[in-house]
């Protein structure tokens, strides 16, 4: 992140707008609105600002910027339409270490207003980090779309509440699921139709019947998809954002997994080739003990977890040990990797059927059902098979199919950094070594791959 987002109590304080034109007066209002107390200077005002100096809403110095306006100072806004001046004054506040922006020149603020949607006590800021202020803007207008009025009522009632829930729980997890329940729940609903009476009645019994027990684990087993994140579930996202401790692979993409709630425990149980983090059974059994610990578990693994995603196993374990799990799937790599490729796995004029296979290489040879998979109108679709690359193009010539057929092999496929390699059985293993692939891959064999070039529609930026 280029900036930090935080919100400043600037209740009471003393802050300074450096100029008097319409942009100042937008920026004075701003600071009112949150309680400041605010100076401007500038040689002249417009109107709108000289009805808050009538008014007693702000202090006026009619002169100058000199560094000593910002004696006392908490905050300072620059808003003149002179370089120089901004300038001056984003020094003389860096100077004294004041928090300082200034309008249009990220490279002079140390600070950024963002874009603000404004359901008070809730507010939304929405910030490009001075790239592109229109960009915010945008956003900020869908956000205040689909954000109804009465968020700021829910949020108003809920801290009427938080004491209360405070002392009735003893552990912040407890308070936060039980924050979570009621917030997803029909007391929402009852605010949003006006009904905020029925509301705090209904948040004041559910609170009264709430036990401070130990909580109960359960374990989420959810499929990342292929790597790209606007191809997650909205129920991975939702849950994705409630549990206590994720456990992810190596296989799931940083940017998924940076919409995991940021204060979640964050463990690693990746597997490459000869490098285990964890063996799978200590995996079984990690999820086991945090979900008994009463954590919510996301268990987070790209693709699907029920192909060659081992879930089956991991779910196995819990149902032993009576532990609550759920399942949500995700797009596997096969359709994911190959829509984003322009090859559609299945085509009524060259392929009837498909097949998932993993590719791994175990003492140079791989155990496939080789007369089963070398069958004409069929695609084959390959995970983790770029070391036996040349192995399996190998098997499948000798066992049947034309060394001419269609071979296509994906490299992070769906996401910003995929790259394709397309060729035959005879010609791949060599075009992907020049190629200087790394993982994660994907191997498609079959007729399909002749449509790549004509359907390609995904184009990731150089």
């Amino acid at each position: 992140m280029d900036f930090l987002p935080i919100f400043l109590n600037i209740k009471d304080k003393a802050c300074l707008v450096v100029g008097g034109g319409e942009v100042a007066t937008r920026k004075v209002m701003l600071l009112l609105q949150a309680g400041a107390q605010v100076s401007v200077v500038a040689p002249e005002l417009d109107s709108a600002l000289n009805k808050y100096v009538a008014s007693n809403k702000i202090r006026h110095n009619a002169e100058c910027f000199q560094s000593g306006h910002l004696h006392n100072i908490v905050l300072v806004i620059a808003a003149t339409n002179d370089r120089t001046i901004n300038q001056q004054v984003s020094e003389a506040a860096r100077q004294r270490e004041i928090p300082v922006n200034v309008v249009d020149s990220p490279e002079l603020c140390t600070f950024i207003m963002p874009s603000i949607v404004d359901r008070s006590p809730l507010i939304i800021a929405v910030s490009s980090g001075g790239r592109s202020p229109v960009l915010a803007r945008l956003l900020r207008a869908q956000l205040e779309t689909i954000i109804p009025v009465a968020y700021a009522r829910i949020a108003t009632i809920a801290g009427k509440f938080r004491q209360h829930v405070k002392q009735h729980f003893t552990h912040s997890e407890k308070r936060r699921v039980f924050w979570e329940k009621i917030l997803q729940g029909p007391f929402t609903e009852m605010v949003l139709a006006g009904k905020d009476k029925t509301a705090q009645d209904y948040l004041l019994q559910c609170l009264q019947q709430a036990k401070d027990e130990p909580l109960q684990g359960e374990v989420y087993l959810v499929g990342a998809g292929p790597g790209n994140p606007d191809l997650l579930t909205f129920r991975a996202m939702r849950l994705m954002q409630q549990a206590d401790v994720v456990v992810y692979d190596r296989l799931v993409s940083a940017a998924i997994l940076d919409m995991v709630r940021r204060d979640a425990t964050r463990i690693y149980a990746g597997k490459e080739r000869n490098c285990h983090t964890l063996e799978q059974e200590s995996i079984n059994q990690l999820l086991v003990r945090l979900a008994k610990e009463g954590k919510r578990v996301l268990r987070l693994k790209g693709g699907d977890p029920f192909i060659f995603g081992r879930g089956g196993e991991e779910i196995e374990t819990l149902a032993v040990h009576h532990i609550p799990f759920q399942v949500v799937p995700g797009i596997t790599a096969a359709s994911g990797v190959a829509a984003y490729s322009g090859i559609p796995l299945t085509h009524r004029d060259y392929a009837q059927s498909c097949i998932f296979v993993t590719g791994h290489l175990k003492n140079n040879t791989i155990d496939l059902d080789w007369q089963h998979l070398a069958r004409p109108n069929q695609t084959i679709v390959i995970y983790m098979g770029l070391l036996g690359l040349p192995v399996l193009c190998q098997q499948l010539i000798v066992h049947g199919l034309p060394s001419s057929t269609p071979t296509a092999i994906i490299q992070q496929g769906t996401t910003q950094k995929q790259k394709i390699v397309t060729g035959t059985l005879q010609t791949l293993p060599n075009l992907a070594a020049a190629a200087n692939l790394t993982p994660p891959t994907l191997i498609i064999v079959g007729e399909v791959v002749k449509l790549h070039k004509k359907l390609a529609w995904f184009e990731p930026e150089s």
